[in-house]
């Protein structure tokens, strides 16, 4: 298997756990809001933890630095935390527009940090890496618990 394969599969079930909030909280039902955005943002905090633990790591080994796109990545995915932490609020608060604001905000920020890891990193990564490599390093990644 591909690390853009795997990591990229990842993406998609994140986002459409995220279309599942979004839609739950255009109707107002704030209790089916908090349980699907409960579960968007565990799926998404467990991808962040395998990348920043295990992909991001082996990443910087292989190019030799930890200054370039992974620390971009890595501040972006502080940036979603931010905006988890006021999605949250806004559940509580039941302010419909407060969430929904928040989730456009999310929306872009998510769509173009994927599209970076996607069409750079997780490339890149298949191209230099060995099929062994790749699979132990999906291996450790399957194996990370939140």
């Amino acid at each position: 298997m591909q690390i853009s394969q795997y990591l990229i599969n990842e993406h998609r079930e994140c986002d459409n756990l995220f279309a599942k909030a979004e839609a739950a909280a255009a109707k107002g039902d704030f209790a089916l809001t908090k349980e699907e955005f409960l579960k968007f943002a565990d799926e998404t905090l467990l991808h962040f933890k395998k990348e920043e633990e295990e992909f991001f790591p082996k990443f910087e080994e292989i190019t030799g630095s930890s200054d370039g796109p992974t620390m971009v990545m890595k501040y972006e995915h502080d940036q979603v935390r931010g905006l988890f932490g006021k999605m949250a609020q806004a559940i509580e608060n039941e302010n419909k527009d407060t969430f929904l604001s928040l989730a456009e905000s999310l929306m872009i920020l998510l769509q173009q940090h994927n599209m970076k890891e996607e069409q750079m990193l997780y490339a890149m990564a298949d191209r230099v890496l060995s099929p062994d490599a790749k699979e132990e390093l999906i291996q450790k990644m399957q194996e990370t618990k939140l």
